[in-house]
């Protein structure tokens, strides 16, 4: 299917502007006419959804650096000033702190639904990895914003984090010394930690800036996982996956407002709310929760190196996985048996989720020592091995036939056959 655009300017004025920088003619072609399988279920609205979260942080948190003091004896009360003296102040911060969550629940979604239907297989390799790098910065940026308020979880977070780099051999002492700027976690700490809290959110827009270029280069996944090879096959972006993204994003930007009016501090953690202390450990220091199952992976392992590889395995496996599946067929819905291991590998990961949230003592560190071997053994066995043993059902002969055999009709939206040339 061609790409091309087919936009014409109108007027004088549009024509001089198109013919030396051709803005509205990309926009065009890349979300009005731009071909979309036809038959992509709700699942694939989640992409606008991330979209219209990073934007929303992007925003929120330009207007709360603009009130923030990031000094270690003023952040905790600049951050209460926030709340209290500023006109909306409570609202940005509320919708910036939840937004997070929000954020990864979107992104986490987007993941398994990629897993799910194989968007990482070929010719999607190179997305899938800027996929991984986008969640990697995502990480990052949250790890950092979660220090910024300077509460006792806060300060204790990053020290307990920042010192696993000790681990790396040779050079992790002078990564730790770098990230804290002194001999501790401090004042140069959050200094630094605001300055990329600030800068990373724009690095994620750029990357993905070409995440969505490469997905407008090899065209969207479908839930059949076949690709298009008619103009039937497809519908133009606009207004059929406009008009599905902006309903999801509705839907979800009232989740989150739920969140934000009625139970803003539900997701966060209470001892934040105390001022940092280095001379009191909280009873028992936990990351967000979008961290716990990395960090049960983490404290699964007995070894310090050992745990920090395992949990930065965990993540880099991720971007291999294209090359670990080694089946052909693309969608969970056309092999029955690795549908089953997948669904097995979320409840891993709600489960490792779960017990990153509990003591790393007695029964929950061997839960959690199993249900790492788990989480790996997906990747580096399973994977693998299924694409070889597995018999996959018939394939569809087009994206048309999945939908009409689906809907036992013609599937064809109105209008949309009467528009061929929007497709290419």
């Amino acid at each position: 299917m061609s790409h091309e655009s087919t936009y014409v300017p109108k007027s004088a004025l549009a024509k001089w502007f198109e013919s030396r920088l051709p803005i509205a003619g990309m926009v065009h072609s890349s979300f009005i006419a731009y071909p979309v399988p036809r038959n992509l279920n709700y699942f694939w609205t989640f992409g606008a959804i991330l979209s219209f979260m990073l934007i929303a942080q992007i925003v929120t948190g330009v207007f709360l650096a603009m009130h923030y003091v990031s000094d270690s004896k003023l952040a905790f009360e600049s951050v209460e000033s926030i709340m209290r003296d500023v006109n909306y102040g409570w609202l940005l911060r509320y919708l910036h702190a939840n937004g997070a969550s929000m954020f990864f629940i979107a992104v986490y979604i987007h993941i398994f639904r990629g897993m799910y239907y194989g968007s990482y297989k070929a010719p999607r390799e190179i997305l899938w990895i800027l996929g991984v790098v986008i969640f990697v910065l995502m990480m990052a940026t949250a790890f950092m914003g979660y220090v910024l308020p300077w509460g006792q979880m806060s300060f204790w977070g990053a020290t307990v984090i920042t010192n696993l780099f000790s681990a790396i051999p040779v050079v992790g002492d002078t990564i730790v010394s770098l990230l804290w700027g002194g001999y501790s976690v401090g004042n140069p700490t959050l200094n630094r930690f605001f300055a990329l809290h600030y800068l990373l959110p724009f690095m994620i827009a750029g990357v993905v800036g070409l995440h969505v270029w490469a997905l407008h280069v090899v065209g969207q996944n479908n839930p059949a996982g076949i690709p298009i090879k008619t103009a039937k096959d497809a519908v133009p972006f606009t207004p059929y996956a406009t008009i599905k993204d902006l309903f999801a994003t509705v839907l979800f930007m009232m989740f989150f407002a739920w969140f934000v009016f009625y139970l803003p501090n539900y997701l966060g953690h209470s001892d934040n709310y105390i001022p940092a202390d280095p001379a009191v450990t909280p009873a028992h220091i936990v990351p967000e929760w979008y961290f716990l199952p990395f960090y049960a992976i983490l404290r699964a392992i007995p070894d310090k190196l050992g745990g920090v590889l395992a949990m930065g395995g965990a993540i880099v496996v991720l971007a291999f996985l294209p090359w670990l599946d080694t089946s052909r067929v693309r969608s969970a819905a056309y092999r029955p048996l690795y549908r089953q291991f997948f669904w097995i590998f979320v409840i891993v990961c709600l489960l490792l989720g779960w017990l990153g949230a509990k003591p790393a003592e007695g029964g929950y560190v061997i839960a959690s020592q199993i249900c790492t071997a788990l989480y790996f053994a997906y990747f580096l066995v399973v994977l693998p091995l299924l694409g070889l043993f597995e018999t996959p059902k018939p394939l569809p002969t087009s994206i048309l036939e999945s939908v009409t055999k689906a809907k036992g009709g013609s599937g064809i939206p109105a209008g949309a056959a009467a528009a061929p040339s929007t497709k290419g």
